[in-house]
């Protein structure tokens, strides 16, 4: 199977789009019944395709979890615990959010302020979210920005806040870590060989029959929002998570100028700069997701000073950055991301 990794999706722009089938296919393989099934989460779709010898088809399972998990972080969900938490409407956190901001703060501290989960206003005053698309006024970013750094910690099951204005935006993480949940949910069942797709977020796990890896399709950049989906590259992937984040896709134009949906947290404003994708190899989808949008955001020459800084650290051994170079598509792959890419 070949699975096209895109970046994050535009709400219910890309349900459907990619996934397998929404019904599931069942074939017998090797003594172990081979299943498939997809269906819409989060605003996209997802894909499951895995070999049980017992012939469970876990749909149910997994739409239940997704449900579960949208009803605790989804930005898009008016009554999720997230979006009551950023009204201040409660302050009870679940195990979702707190893991969820655990896993933030790590990465935040790891990557110098890159990663950061607190621009959720920001986010949603340049119309990234479900809000009207518009640039925020200089006087407004700047409080925004106050509020941004404000602390925010889980204690005992609560969420303390320094700056009532804080919001939180996980979507830069929370769709990853719902692959890892499903993945744990597999793994607790004695399912050793599936590949799960959120939305692009990819999880692999054993292999397919005759132990040949799952096949990954890395997205080329596309020129507009509406293109067709070309894969630029494929990836062997095995007992790992394959995340892509990129700027091609979810943007608007004003004036003739192109907005990313990547914010800077360090100014509040969108990406500037020539990265156009960055597909992320690790052993959990949420860090992948987590330091693709930190690439993303640190641009190609930082994001390249960084991993030659960190050579042992999390999410730098497999990194592919796809880029613009005075017009031309340019890319630059890691040596450990060079051996997992096939020949076309």
């Amino acid at each position: 199977m070949t699975t096209t990794v895109n970046t994050k999706s535009v709400r219910h722009r890309r349900a459907g789009r990619f996934f397998l089938c929404l019904a599931a296919l069942l074939s017998a393989s090797c003594g172990q019944m081979h299943i498939q099934f997809g269906g819409e989460a989060q605003g996209t779709y997802y894909s499951i395709s895995y070999y049980d010898r017992h012939g469970r088809n876990l749909q149910h399972q997994v739409d239940s979890l997704l449900q579960a998990f949208d009803q605790s972080a989804s930005l898009w969900v008016d009554s999720s615990l997230l979006r009551r938490l950023n009204a201040n409407a409660t302050d009870s956190m679940d195990d979702i959010l707190t893991q969820l901001l655990t896993y933030s703060q790590r990465i935040s501290d790891y990557t110098g302020g890159a990663f950061d989960p607190r621009i959720g206003r920001i986010v949603q005053a340049w119309g990234f979210s479900f809000r009207q698309q518009k640039e925020p006024d200089s006087a407004s970013l700047q409080e925004m920005l106050a509020a941004a750094r404000g602390s925010v910690a889980a204690t005992d099951g609560r969420l303390v806040k320094e700056c009532p204005g804080t919001e939180l935006d996980f979507n830069a993480i929370a769709q990853g870590y719902s692959v890892d949940l499903i993945a744990a949910m597999f793994d607790s069942l004695g399912i050793g060989n599936y590949i799960i797709d959120v939305g692009g977020e990819v999880i692999a796990r054993g292999s397919k029959p005759g132990g040949m890896p799952w096949r990954v399709g890395v997205e080329r950049p596309a020129s507009d929002s509406i293109a067709a989906p070309v894969v630029h590259s494929i990836v062997a992937l095995r007992d790992a998570a394959l995340v892509t984040s990129g700027s091609y896709r979810k943007y608007y134009e004003r004036d003739g100028i192109r907005y990313s949906h990547t914010i800077d947290p360090a100014t509040g404003r969108p990406v500037q700069h020539s990265l156009l994708s960055v597909s992320v190899v690790d052993s959990t989808a949420w860090l992948a997701d987590a330091m693709a949008t930190a690439y993303m955001v640190m641009g190609l020459d930082s994001a390249r000073r960084f991993i030659a800084t960190h050579p042992d650290g999390p999410g730098t051994a497999a990194a592919l950055f796809i880029y613009d170079s005075c017009g031309t598509l340019c890319t630059y792959a890691t040596p450990a991301f060079e051996t997992i890419t096939l020949k076309q």
